[in-house]
């Protein structure tokens, strides 16, 4: 089983969008996902709702795993999404000790591949906290996406020092690189911008983008991907959504 963090410290560049996309496109391919959403506005939640297991993201951080493994022991074979949502229990995690909420919460994720997924996809908040550390430091991978501004590029600065640090303790962890969101071609900020980390990061900007395009507000709200959009403007936004989970994919080195 592989885990994936989604994380970027700055709101509003596209992390829920970029991990929902990210679980529909897995599901789709067969594999059996469990999505887990760290971050207590619960937007994951809400687009997902139709996979709720009924398990609290907060009690990954309470247990020592045998809850889990009671809880997803009896799941069908084949393909599946199972959703671990938000609560409001969550935002007591910045009170615990990283010690212990990181250990209980690695203990979960290893029972979570005890019962059979294929790859954890974890939503987290726009902020470095516990919770987001504890699952830095169970995580195989990080993906980070970036709105083509002043502000989330500030915010990516401080992620790739989060990264680096926490490599000090899960020295395996994998940085894929930075995804640049929501970016309009017509926005003469966004491609200066968008040249300027490319210059800057050449190693770590994916090749895969994605626009601008209300079509993916549409999915989000709707609960489904953007390619069941039945709208022309989705074709794009699903051509951009579909090469970035390829993309993420293959550099995860997913077992089937």
């Amino acid at each position: 089983m592989k885990t994936l963090v989604v994380a970027q410290q700055k709101g509003g560049v596209g992390k829920t969008s970029s991990l929902v996309h990210l679980a529909f496109d897995f599901f789709e391919r067969g594999l059996r996902v469990a999505v887990i959403d760290l971050d207590t506005q619960g937007n994951a939640s809400f687009t997902l709702q139709e996979f709720g297991s009924g398990y609290l993201t907060s009690q990954l951080f309470d247990q020592d795993g045998d809850a889990v493994r009671k809880a997803f022991a009896e799941l069908p074979e084949g393909p599946l999404m199972r959703l671990i949502e938000s609560d409001a229990v969550l935002a007591n995690m910045e009170k615990r000790s990283l010690t212990d909420a990181a250990g209980a919460f690695k203990a979960n994720i290893k029972a979570l591949a005890d019962c059979g997924f294929d790859v954890v996809l974890i939503d987290t908040a726009p902020a470095l906290g516990v919770s987001l550390a504890a699952a830095l430091y169970a995580a195989d991978c990080v993906l980070s996406p970036i709105e083509l501004e002043a502000y989330s590029i500030q915010g990516i600065k401080k992620m790739l020092t989060t990264i680096a640090n926490v490599r000090k303790v899960n020295t395996t962890l994998k940085f894929l690189g930075m995804v640049p969101s929501k970016v309009d071609a017509r926005n003469p900020r966004h491609v200066r911008h968008q040249a300027e980390l490319r210059a800057a990061y050449p190693q770590l900007m994916i090749p895969a983008g994605i626009g601008l395009r209300s079509s993916i507000a549409d999915a989000l709200a709707s609960g489904v991907p953007v390619w069941k959009i039945k709208k022309t403007a989705a074709r794009k936004a699903t051509q951009e959504v579909r090469a970035l989970a390829a993309y993420v994919f293959e550099k995860m080195e997913i077992q089937q």
